[in-house]
Formats: structure tokens, sequence, C-alpha cells
């Protein structure tokens, strides 16, 4: 049976933010500096108590430290997404990229790496809400290749069928489908999608493979969305009809 998905608080009572970490201290900064900018701020300790106070108030957004007891980061963000489409930025005080990856890889939006600027990080949540709601200017539809986005409703299709993307997801594959043909460096899709000029560039090339798998016929031989060796990537709408495309490898 479907379930119906928990909707966002309402904008009157504010923008409910849930904040996750068992450190007391980076807890009570990171709360305060929210609080202090405007959002209604929720706290827990650990993933039963953070999966508990989304059940009583499906928040807006979630800061989730990655290292907790008992249930670490990346299960609570799953189990998360299964309930319903929430922003997530994952806290790590990991210096392994590969780390930082798998938090992408789950569904988080964005990460911050401890020891972090809470100023940062507020700025991080402002982008990663800005970008999920929809936008105030009327914009028609976007399509291609049967895609289908409807950026005021931030609703995507393949052939009919919508689409599970994050926020950074689907604002890439508008991105892509508003300028086809255009080959653009990870730095520019940095800039251009994500706001920041600025960044760890491993963050797009997570993000163009987690795309893929969702877009692509054949995620392993890109149509769709092909590197362009020594500069980036480019969406070719024109792939989606050759046979034999492949991808030279990411983040080239």
């Amino acid at each position: 049976m479907h379930q119906p998905q928990p909707q966002p608080s309402d904008s009157t009572f504010g923008t409910r933010v849930l904040v996750v970490d068992d450190d007391p201290t980076v807890a009570e900064i990171v709360s305060g500096y929210l609080d202090r900018a405007g959002y209604v701020v929720d706290r827990a300790v650990d993933g039963p108590s953070a999966l508990a106070q989304a059940t009583a108030h499906w928040p807006d957004l979630v800061v989730l430290d990655l290292m907790l007891p008992g249930m670490d980061g990346l299960e609570v963000c799953r189990r998360m997404r299964g309930r319903g489409p929430v922003p997530v930025i994952m806290l790590t005080a990991r210096g392994d990229e590969d780390d930082r990856i798998l938090g992408l890889e789950v569904g988080a939006d964005d990460y911050v790496t401890k020891p972090f600027s809470p100023r940062e990080l507020v700025l991080r949540v402002e982008s990663v809400l800005r970008r999920s709601r929809p936008s105030a200017e009327p914009r028609g539809l976007l399509g291609a290749a049967g895609l289908s986005v409807d950026p005021e409703g931030r609703r995507a299709t393949k052939d009919g069928t919508e689409l599970a993307l994050t926020v950074r997801e689907f604002d890439l594959l508008a991105f892509f489908l508003r300028n086809p043909g255009h080959a653009y460096s990870r730095e520019e899709l940095m800039r251009e999608v994500w706001g920041w000029d600025f960044g760890d560039l491993s963050t797009v090339t997570v993000h163009v493979r987690r795309l893929r798998a969702k877009i692509e016929t054949d995620p392993a031989r890109p149509a769709l969305i092909q590197t362009v060796w020594g500069v980036g990537y480019r969406f070719d709408t024109a792939g989606a009809d050759a046979a034999g495309v492949s991808d030279g490898g990411e983040g080239r």
C-alpha cells in the first residue's frame, strides 16, 4: 500500500531544521546559529531519536552527523529517505574522501567536514533550502529524450514515471536540460548548480553518477550525460538515439 509522504512544515511557522549530533557542544553551537538565523530547530542525539523526532515534526532539512552511536548517519539518511523527500547535510569528522562520498551516495545533498565554520554551515543550509523550493518565477516545463522536468513543482519524470531525485540531482538535471550540447567542467557545474565558487569537486562527480543511474537506460554506457575528456560533462539529447556510446571515466 502506498504510504503518504510526510510534508514539510508550513512556512507560517518557520522553516524546521533537525540537528542530529551526539556531541552536545557541536549540537549547541549549530542549533544556536540556526536559531539566530530564524530557523525552528529540533535536536536529536542518535539515530532512533532522530527518526522519532522526524515522525513527530517532519523537518524541512536535516543536519546529520555521520558518526552516531548505535545507528550511523548513513542508515538514518536511508531510513528518512524511505519515508519521504527531505534535504540532508551530512556532518563528518572523517578526513577520508571515501566516507564523504558514501554520504553523497546515500542521498545527502551536501556535507561539511569537522571542524567547520558555523556561519558556513548556515549558508549551506540556506543554499540547499533555497534550491529545494519552487521558484517564484514561473518557468515552463523542460523536456528531452523522454525526460520531463517541472521546475515550479519540483517534479521530474522519465517516460511518464516519476523520478526520486534529491535536491541537487533535480537541479543538475534541470540545468542540463536547459543547456543541452554544452560541455561544462566540474568547476562550472559547482558554480552554476550548487552556487559555490569553492568545494570538493568529487561532489559533482558523485551526483553525476547518481543522476546517470536514474535517467540512463544503461548507466555503465551513458548516452545522455556524456563525459568530455579533459573538460567535464555534456548533456547530449541526440545521444539517446545513438548506440555504443561509452563513458571514458568520470571527472576527467
